[in-house]
């Protein structure tokens, strides 16, 4: 081949790269589109560099290294292609629209402000609000507002974060409420957003005033608030001291309002001291608080990593925090590290004590209290506290207790695998050693006489604070309640009398041995097992908890309440709403639990009244947190901006090589930001976040989502009316029949129902049950619901709107047997586009998988034949249906041709590596008779192929290679797509959009990174080319390939069963002497 080079956009257009060319079929000139603008390359410039004779015989008699020299000589000039568009922009004006509960909540909070009204703090979509709780919203109680009448004003609610002219400007990630027992303090919030001032939006934090007086922060372009920590002050990539990207939904404050601490996306636990500063204004003049960083060791005592993605619990005085993480072996353990008395200012690196063994799991730490400790609470001044108290206890999740369900053998037709339940237990470790004759948490019962030696001390205490109450309330677990009203509970930010609570300093043990500490905790055995997500929390006025439970899918509240000391029983209170429970938890000052049911956001306090209330409160009409209507404002030019920097830095702290490949990352920054203020809409933005992911070179960088406008406004009747239906066939209009005809009948696998999609709705199995007859290809439709299809441009206009609902067509019989055509009327049932496409997929399938059999039979040998779309949930069924039924086979035919990936490749490949190594017999049956074959059970024996393609991708690739090198069999067909990095896709952009950054690193051996599949592939053993148009027609030469290797390959190494051993042995006993009496 002969090159030559006409231009160089990526040296003359600051390295963009060219995204798409057109040549003009009448002047010959070549247009090319490179980043945001059009350049022409002129018909006679081309011509005169292709008539040049030195050119042409510089690269004629160029051999290789000549031929790249000539490639990087001075290229033609291009011309700036002017094209003015006149337009309104209207998607460039601001955009108004109202916010998706929860959908667009990013955090929340609760607190109560200095005259007593109790507001939630929202992170919305970028923004920060506080709104109130309507306490009824019943249609009963609820009232509009009418002027001059004697009723109350309604309560109101304000944005914190931005201004109404800036929505876009900044993203706020997560909004923290800091808790303030100081008198007379501001409601302040902890805010994790991008900085404004930083040139490339680094996320930052902020202290900003959320209180009812308060002016919105980040007002204007001019009055922007500066961070006390990262942003323009110290942000930027970790890997150069800056505070890089922070996984927001860690970021917790303590319940003191002394301490953060949260994950960042180096996988590192970071904590610093929240300064105690006064927010006077949202000025940049104001001056910034330094703030000191502090990393937590990455290691427990037992050096079990704490690395990566964790959960983070503060204790109430936020001197410990108890940390979810991964041990080495994968399993979920729970650590606790000592940051010192906050007290003392500073956070001190204290040690990290592994709580929980790494041989099972254990999940939802919540600090906590024994019944003994809440009955001295309420016989002591205690009681006057609404707050969490100290914590003597640590509660969490354990499915220490394991047990198979439903399999108890591998014997079956499907080699059933023992599986274990996602089933788990409440434990509870004390964090203190009991001193000798104190209490202890179970001391009733049979040890209740022991109580007898301190009756008078527990009388005394008792008679002592019995003049301060004359009413003592039951706890929420007791068979009688007098639950008080909500609004005279004990739940206010009254701080008159309110101090900070003590952490009470936790007995680790003196050997640093995991027994000494882990092994006090016990099962708290009132709570049965079950498919637990979290302890939501333990009530701050009552032993009793409330936790989260997976039900078919669906999370459900678990309400358990504790008997009073010294009583041990633990009773499931009912909560039977049909609201599916969304997200759930508690705020930072731990005096509030929050509930989104079925799109309303529940407040409720965290007593045994509030509790009470929620069991009661079955329809959430109650305490609910006001957000109907509630509109955000964005400027889409500000937003842009502001996505494009995210979408940069994200990449950037999220991607699995911390050097980005060697690129120069802050120049791709620079080079695409201009192209963003030229973005007119949201596609546009798309195709700039495109070109800068590309520079990474990839494959797993997808830009898609995001908020674009929507023709039918996002109404769910427009797009259903309008959505075209299919009769599962392919149609040819025909003016001579006077209609459509029928090509072909889209047809699955006939031993199926709905498993592969449906049938076609024109198909003999579908009409049949309806007492009809199918239709053939040959037959014509003539008519739907009596309009003749001829009538308009396509039958589709028939179509419209009418999936899953009956439609009489009008045909004519001419393909269905009949000796002569006759008119006839059907009453069908079109289906969705989207089901059509499935069943034209099941029939190729189908189709596929017969051919296979024909054509091994023809070369007399039998094959199995599997396809699997992607390596989800869906292909583990395919492969179920198809391998265990032909595991029997001479030969094995899996095909990932256009696989979509997915995660389950290590699954495949264990079943694909069984060995056959024993072999059973009975007296009538045989491995050849439906014996019980031999073990491993169900391995495969025959010789296998994998089909591959283009379209292979992903974890379709990485069995692929899994194949290879196991040796497991061979590779037909052409090199895979190449994509070798694993992702995770959780670097979403402020309006749920992405450009997914490749975050986990593949690695082996024989091929280092990416496997040999980044940018490369997988290379087929046998290479061969579908031709498209005889592919079309379904000629399969990969398929036909495969049969051709296996039945050579079966020739050369054929696959028989084990010869029996002979008789079976002689057992009979043997005499030597004619005399003996032993005889048969």
């Amino acid at each position: 081949r002969k090159f030559i080079q006409l231009t160089s956009v990526s040296c003359q257009h600051y390295g963009m790269p060219l995204s798409e060319y057109a040549i003009d079929p009448i002047r010959g000139d070549v247009v090319l589109r490179i980043g945001a603008d059009f350049e022409i390359l002129r018909a006679q410039e081309i011509s005169a560099i292709l008539s040049s004779s030195s050119a042409s015989n510089r690269v004629q008699q160029s051999d290789k290294e000549e031929l790249k020299v000539a490639l990087k000589t001075t290229p033609t000039k291009t011309h700036p292609l002017h094209i003015a568009v006149y337009s309104d922009f209207n998607l460039q004006q601001e955009r108004r629209f109202p916010a998706i509960i929860p959908e667009d909540i990013t955090s929340l909070d609760v607190f109560t402000t200095s005259f007593k009204q109790t507001k939630v703090l929202l992170g919305l979509r970028g923004q920060a609000w506080v709104t109130p709780v309507i306490s009824d919203t019943s249609p009963e109680a609820s009232k509009k507002f009418a002027g001059g009448t004697a009723q109350n004003l309604p309560l109101r609610r304000y944005r914190v974060i931005p201004g109404a002219t800036v929505g876009g400007i900044v993203r706020v990630l997560a909004a923290k409420y800091i808790p303030s027992n100081n008198i007379g303090s501001n409601n302040t919030a902890l805010i994790l957003a991008t900085d404004p001032l930083s040139p490339t939006a680094e996320l930052a934090f902020y202290v900003v005033d959320c209180g009812a007086s308060a002016a919105p922060s980040f007002l204007s372009a001019d009055e922007l608030p500066k961070p006390i920590l990262g942003g323009h002050l110290n942000g930027g990539p970790t890997i150069a001291g800056g505070l890089g990207s922070i996984y927001a939904e860690t970021l917790e404050v303590s319940p003191c309002g002394r301490r953060a601490a949260w994950v960042d996306t180096d996988g590192r636990i970071l904590a610093m001291t929240i300064p105690n500063i006064t927010v006077a204004s949202s000025s940049s003049e104001q001056q910034p608080t330094h703030v000191k960083l502090v990393k937590l060791k990455r290691a427990n005592n037992r050096n079990q990593p704490i690395v990566g993605m964790c959960s983070l619990n503060w204790s109430p005085a936020g001197r410990y925090i108890a940390i979810s993480h991964s041990a080495a072996n994968q399993f979920e353990i729970i650590s606790i590290a000592d940051l010192g008395d906050p007290s003392k200012g500073k956070i001190v690196r204290g040690n990290v004590v592994q709580a929980t063994p790494d041989r099972f799991n254990s999940k939802s730490p919540v600090w906590g209290r024994t019944s003994f400790d809440f009955k001295l609470d309420a016989l002591s001044a205690a009681a006057d506290y609404a707050g969490q108290r100290e914590a003597t206890m640590l509660y969490f999740l354990s499915d220490r207790d394991i047990s198979l369900t439903d399999v108890d053998s591998p014997w079956g037709t499907r080699a059933p695998s023992p599986y274990f339940p996602e089933k788990c237990s409440v434990y509870a470790i004390p964090l203190q050693i009991p001193e000798k004759g104190s209490f202890g948490t179970f001391i009733g019962g049979g040890a209740a006489e022991l109580l007898s030696e301190l009756d008078a001390e527990f009388d005394a205490v008792n008679e002592s604070n019995s003049k301060d109450s004359e009413t003592d309330t039951p706890a929420l677990g007791s068979s009688t309640q007098n639950v008080t009203s909500l609004e005279s509970n004990k739940t206010s930010n009254d701080t008159s009398s309110a101090k900070n609570p003590m952490d009470l300093e936790i007995n680790f043990g003196s050997s640093g041995k995991i027994s000494e500490f882990a092994r006090r905790a016990y099962r708290v055995i009132g709570i049965p097992s079950g498919n637990y997500r979290a302890i939501i929390c333990q009530l701050n006025d009552d032993p009793s908890f409330i936790l989260v439970e997976n039900q078919g899918g669906d999370s459900r509240v678990k309400i358990f309440g504790v008997d009073d000391f010294p009583g041990d029983m633990i009773n499931e209170i009912d909560f039977d709403t049909h609201k599916e429970l969304q997200s759930y938890g508690t705020s930072t000052n731990k005096l509030f639990i929050y509930l989104s049911l079925g799109g309303k956001l529940k407040i409720v306090p965290n007593t045994a009244a509030g509790v009470a209330e929620l069991a009661t409160d079955t329809d959430v009409l109650k305490n609910i947190a006001d957000t109907d209507d509630l509109a955000l404002s964005i400027m889409p030019h500000l937003e842009y901006e502001q996505m494009y920097c995210d979408a940069w830095r994200m990449m950037r702290d999220y991607f699995y090589d911390p050097e980005l490949h060697q690129v120069d990352w802050l120049a791709v920054y620079e080079r695409y930001k201009p192209l963003v203020s030229r973005c007119s809409k949201r596609e546009e933005l798309d195709n700039v976040l495109e070109l800068m992911s590309s520079e990474l070179s990839a494959l797993h960088v997808f830009v898609y989502g995001g908020e674009y406008a929507d023709p039918l406004h996002g109404s769910s009747s427009l797009k259903k009316i309008n959505d075209v239906s299919s009769l599962g066939a392919f149609l040819k209009r025909s003016t001579e029949h006077n209609g459509y005809i029928i090509l072909s009948i889209h047809e699955g696998d006939p031993d199926f129902d709905l498993v592969d999609g449906m049938y076609s709705p024109l198909s003999e199995r579908t009409l049949a049950i309806s007492g009809q007859k199918g239709l053939k290809p040959g037959d014509v439709i003539l008519g739907v619901n009596g309009e003749s299809v001829l009538s308009v441009p396509d039958i589709n206009y028939l179509l419209r709107g009418v999936a899953g609902r009956s439609v009489r067509l009008d045909v004519l019989r001419s393909g269905s047997g009949d000796t002569k055509e006759r008119q006839d009327a059907v009453i069908v049932v079109p289906i969705s586009i989207e089901a059509a496409a499935d069943l034209r997929y099941s029939a190729w399938e189908w189709e596929t998988r017969e051919d296979a059999r024909r054509l091994a039979t023809e070369k007399g040998f039998t094959v199995g034949y599997i396809h699997l779309r992607d390596m989800g949930a869906s292909a583990m069924d395919a492969f179920t249906r198809g391998f265990f039924p032909d595991y029997n086979k001479d030969a094995l035919i899996i095909d990932v041709r256009h696989n979509l990936g997915g995660n389950i490749d290590s699954w495949l490949l264990d079943v694909l590596q069984r060995q056959a190594w024993t072999f059973w017999e009975s007296r009538a049956t045989n491995i050849t008779t439906g014996g019980e074959g031999w073990d491993e059970m169900f391995a495969f024996r025959g010789h296998l192929v994998v089909l591959i393609d283009e379209g292979t991708s992903s974890d379709g690739e990485g069995f692929s290679r899994g194949i290879s090198e196991l040796k497991l069999g061979k590779l037909i067909g052409k090199r895979t797509w190449g994509g070798g990095i694993w992702l995770a896709s959780d670097n979403h952009l402020v309006d749920g959009g992405i450009a997914t950054a490749p975050e986990i690193g593949t690695y082996s051996n024989n091929f280092g990174w990416g496997m040999g599949i980044e940018q490369m592939g997988v290379e087929p053993d046998i290479e061969v080319e579908n031709n498209p148009r005889t592919f079309y027609d379904g000629k399969d030469d990969q398929l036909q390939e495969a049969i051709e290797v296996l039945a050579q390959w079966l020739k050369a190494e054929p696959v028989v069963l084990p010869k029996r051993p002979g008789p079976h042995p002689n057992m009979a006993l043997k005499t030597s002497a004619e005399d003996c009496e032993a005889k048969y």
